[in-house]
């Protein structure tokens, strides 16, 4: 089969780390970046020499099969619109948009076209996320009774984040709760099915800038979840944890990579093959883009998170921030 195209529009942090860790890939080549900031030149001549710097985003659609937009929030949608028109498939950055009504929009009419487009949720690909669905369908787990799950920063935007930080750190788009938490309610929905907010509360600093913690109750699938988050309590950088508790047993996820089981000795154990983030990163990227071949192929069941999947998890982000 021949390599599918992809164009990338928005060359920040999102867009520089999947073609510094996907790439060289079988089923997919580089067709051409934008970005205006420029900076990109130079950055994109020493992670991929012979990909091309485009004039602008209409450029990108033009010379691709799938469009990659990992620009800011406010651009998704109409970058979308304009490569679902003209006939491309696109994956998206979360959050699906700024303004939820806009994006439950754009989502009925991406389904009612039947248009090829999926949602960066890099857990749809995680050999670490597999591994705990393998070991529930193996009763390692039984009857889900409760979910906790915990993100901590040290501070925020995080250290690598800083060239974003202009909007990562404001109320308006950024956040910890719509870049991270928003990743362990994907797992959640695909784990547990449906979610509902029960009651929640956030903790913002003065001005505008973004929330500083957040405690939350949940129901996913009839199960009680509990979230929590926050900016200074811990020394490092980050910690997280998404813990899945069962009549039979429970099953963890730590610090994105490292899939858990609670031992009898009350230990929690690794599995024999897990690796930190930056080891896994790669193969998780590679799989994304193995997806999103297939999609833009027209298997509508490749596996990445859909439109509707990211609006759910966005309407549940965005109701916890209002609270």
């Amino acid at each position: 089969m021949a390599q599918i195209a992809l164009g990338i529009v928005g060359f920040g942090i999102m867009g520089e780390r999947l073609v510094a860790t996907a790439f060289p890939h079988p089923e997919v080549r580089l067709a051409g970046v934008w970005d205006p900031q420029p900076a990109v030149a130079g950055r994109l001549a020493t992670l991929a020499p012979g990909v091309p710097l485009l004039a602008d985003a209409a450029a990108v659609i033009e010379a691709c099969d799938a469009l990659y937009v990992a620009a800011p929030p406010a651009a998704h949608i109409p970058l979308a619109r304009a490569a679902l028109a003209a006939g491309r498939a696109v994956l998206l950055e979360k959050p699906l948009a700024t303004d939820l009504e806009e994006a439950a929009r754009f989502v009925a009419e991406a389904e009612a076209g039947g248009a090829r487009a999926g949602v960066n949720f890099p857990m749809a690909s995680s050999p670490a996320v597999a591994q705990l669905a393998a070991w529930r369908a193996a009763g390692a787990v039984g009857v889900p009774q409760s979910l906790v799950i915990r993100t901590d920063f040290g501070r925020w935007p995080r250290g690598w984040q800083h060239g974003a930080s202009g909007w990562l750190a404001r109320r308006a788009e950024g956040g910890f709760t719509r870049e991270v938490v928003s990743h362990f309610l994907f797992l959640t929905r695909r784990q547990l099915g449906p979610i509902e907010l029960v009651s929640a509360s956030v903790t913002y600093p003065g001005g505008d800038l973004a929330e500083i913690g957040i405690e939350a109750e949940l129901r996913a699938g009839g199960v009680p979840v509990t979230l929590s988050g926050s900016v200074g309590r811990i020394a490092g950088d980050e910690a997280n944890s998404w813990v899945l508790r069962g009549e039979a047993g429970s099953i963890r996820l730590r610090n994105w990579s490292f899939a858990e089981r609670l031992e009898a000795d009350g230990a929690w154990r690794p599995a024999s093959d897990a690796l930190p983030n930056e080891a896994m990163r790669p193969m998780v990227l590679k799989g994304q883009m193995q997806k999103l071949a297939a999609l833009t192929g027209g298997d509508t069941a490749s596996g990445l998170a859909t439109l509707r999947e990211a609006l759910e998890v966005q309407q549940i982000v965005e109701a916890i921030l209002r609270s």
